[in-house]
């Protein structure tokens, strides 16, 4: 476990890069990433390379015994490169080429692109691939940033084209398959297949989710293309890429098999400006973020890593980036990184070392402020790194419970939602969210994952099963919770043969003969074990077999929450209470030990650590017997962390 910060040397004058490296090392910082926007600096000209400043930047902190992530830096192509290519520009939804000034701006369908990326990548790798201080890569940054996966540029279409004549090799079975019958959309031609914008009123779904799935292949691609070529020139150093936070572009599995650490960037406060959260959980969680924001994403990110996961950029302060953008709590970038290292992060890194004083990002917080002070971030990173001489690093091991993850299932409904706030991620998050607010540790699994030695599995928003998960859910004896839609589409995009919940009638016999959506004023009573809940936004009438229990029902006396045996099934979407009952029930049935956790508060076991967190603003007292406490005590403060390890028997 350890820590490490995001450095720009050439934001620098050279004269500051010695005493920034050493005052790194007073701080804790053992890890500095460097060179993921530096493209232009490096080659100013085509052709003409100036590699001298960092060979000195990378020396310096080298000499400071600072271990060294390179970054390539593709994100960002220089201005010399747009005016020779100007149709390596990725093209928006409205049809307007994007324009240099920004950042990621380049098109992945772009072949010309790609061969000068891989140019850049390839002298990197070169020139660095086998620098001793040099310990691992970072390939491009942010992928899909601010909405760059989608690309309706000429060559998009051109290869999508070929990517829908490979998957269907004639029009009759794409015909076929995507429904063209509807509207007349009949094509004699795959050259006649445009991308699925400009249209009168909303596309095919079928045709989006397949565009969805050629454009993740084209991140796919590129990918890889950079993997190889830094894996030619530093042999055993690892590739990581820096996911993002509730991003669902392009299929993070799938690029991350090329790589050997999946991390993420966390700006929990931006997070919760950004998205769906209501207006009380924004005010109540703003200068800490939700309290199971970053874990989840914690989680996500740990289940897709071969190495140990990495936070890649941790928020230290305010941002520039959202709405409003308050300055975290007292306390939360250390906890904030704690919690990190509890779910099994190996290296949290600070973004940034020292704010910019220019720029787009000049609002943006670093560790030190730009007249070169230690800020509020850099006083609890260095905290953080004198509590880590006291904590021991612990495996961590598989939960007991997977949340089953699929990003094919979210771009389906996120093209046929059926309801304006019906966000498929959001229902993620809240099956997450009651399940840790029990207390559970969780694992998210892709759908294709083994579900053998789970007791609880969740499946929220997956309206496709295929017949290998089907298969898995068959041979695992864990307890499942199957949210509404689960089960309710063929591929690519028809109404399950025999209505919903389709393969999933050979868990528990039912069918869901008709759904709804629901404005966000509506909130249907929903009465389970002598308590009143409610369902908002969806709700499924569902008719049920013999051998299927209903534990709750609607004011009509519709079957709300269904079970038979050892699954499952919510025929609505549930407000909290609701979804936190269902998870009792079925954890306790599971065999596990839930419990029902005071706002703000969340455990997470490593090895033998129990971490304790604490995100609300009032102090918290925890009882955990057998226990040492290594940081902190059973007495949490606001914002408040303890670690305790569990007493081994003499």
């Amino acid at each position: 476990m350890r820590l490490g910060v995001c450095y720009y040397p050439e934001q620098w004058p050279e004269t500051m890069w010695a005493r920034d490296a050493q005052r790194m090392r007073e701080l804790g910082i053992v890890q500095v990433r460097i060179g993921e926007f530096c493209w232009s600096r490096i080659e100013p000209q085509p052709g003409v390379f100036d590699w001298t400043w960092l060979d000195r930047a990378v020396d310096v902190l080298a000499r400071a015994g600072l271990d060294i992530v390179m970054c390539t830096p593709t994100a960002t192509p220089p201005s010399w490169l747009v005016r020779a290519d100007p149709d390596m520009l990725a093209v928006g939804a409205d049809g307007r080429r994007r324009g240099f000034g920004s950042r990621r701006h380049y098109d992945f369908s772009s072949p010309s692109y790609l061969q000068q990326a891989l140019r850049i990548t390839r002298a990197f790798a070169q020139r660095y691939g086998r620098h001793a201080a040099v310990r691992a890569w970072q390939i491009d940054n942010e992928y899909g940033c601010h909405d760059t996966v989608l690309s309706y540029s000429p060559q998009a279409t051109r290869r999508f084209q070929a990517w829908l004549r490979q998957r269907y090799g004639s029009c009759t079975a794409l015909n076929e398959a995507w429904g063209n019958v509807f509207w007349s959309h009949d094509y004699s031609s795959f050259d006649d297949i445009a991308t699925p914008n400009a249209t009168v009123t909303e596309p095919n779904p079928a045709h989006m989710l397949d565009f969805r799935r050629f454009a993740s292949s084209e991140v796919q691609h590129f990918n890889r293309v950079m993997c190889s070529a830094v894996r030619e020139h530093a042999p055993g150093r690892p590739l990581l890429h820096n996911f993002m936070q509730f991003f669902t572009g392009f299929d993070h599995h799938a690029v991350a098999d090329d790589l050997d650490i999946a991390s993420w960037d966390s700006y929990p406060l931006g997070g919760l400006e950004m998205f769906w959260f209501d207006e009380a959980d924004k005010a109540r969680w703003h200068d800490t973020g939700h309290p199971d924001f970053a874990a989840f994403h914690h989680d996500l990110y740990r289940g897709m890593s071969r190495l140990p996961f990495w936070v890649m950029e941790q928020q230290p302060g305010p941002v520039n980036w959202a709405h409003w953008n308050p300055a975290p709590a007292p306390g939360m970038v250390r906890l904030w990184s704690w919690e990190a290292f509890a779910h099994g992060a190996e290296v949290v890194s600070y973004f940034r070392w020292r704010q910019a004083p220019f720029g787009q990002e000049q609002m943006h917080a670093g560790l030190r402020t730009p007249d070169d002070v230690l800020d509020v971030g850099g006083s609890e990173a260095q905290q953080v790194a004198q509590e880590l001489q006291r904590v021991p690093v612990q495996p961590t091991r598989a939960a007991a419970t997977a949340v089953v993850f699929d990003y094919e299932g979210q771009w389906l409904l996120e093209a046929q939602p059926q309801g304006r706030d019906c966000t498929p991620l959001r229902v993620v998050f809240e099956a997450y969210h009651a399940l840790r607010s029990l207390g559970l540790d969780i694992d998210i699994v892709p759908a294709h994952a083994d579900l053998r030695g789970y007791a609880l599995v969740v499946l929220p928003a997956l309206p496709l099963v295929s017949s290998k998960l089907l298969a898995a859910l068959l041979a695992t004896p864990a307890q499942i919770v199957l949210y509404a839609r689960a089960g309710a589409k063929q591929d690519p995009v028809t109404i399950a043969s025999g209505q919903p919940p389709g393969l999933l009638r050979a868990l528990i016999d039912l069918r869901v003969a008709r759904v709804q959506s629901l404005r966000p004023s509506v909130r249907l009573p929903v009465h389970c074990g002598g308590q009143t809940f409610a369902a908002q936004r969806w709700r499924e009438d569902v008719e049920a077999g013999l051998a299927v229990a209903v534990d709750a029902h609607f004011d009509d006396g519709m079957p709300a929450l269904l079970r038979q045996g050892r699954v499952r099934y919510l025929a609505g979407w549930f407000d909290a209470a609701l979804q936190r009952e269902v998870m009792l029930r079925a954890a306790r049935d599971a065999g596990l030990a839930p419990v029902p956790l005071p706002e703000g508060l969340r455990l997470r076991r490593r090895g033998d650590l129990l971490f304790v967190i604490n995100y609300s603003a009032h102090a918290a007292c925890v009882e955990v017997p057998q226990t040492r406490w290594l940081v902190g005590s059973a007495q949490l403060p606001a914002h408040g962390v303890a670690i305790a390890r569990h007493q081994r028997a003499p």
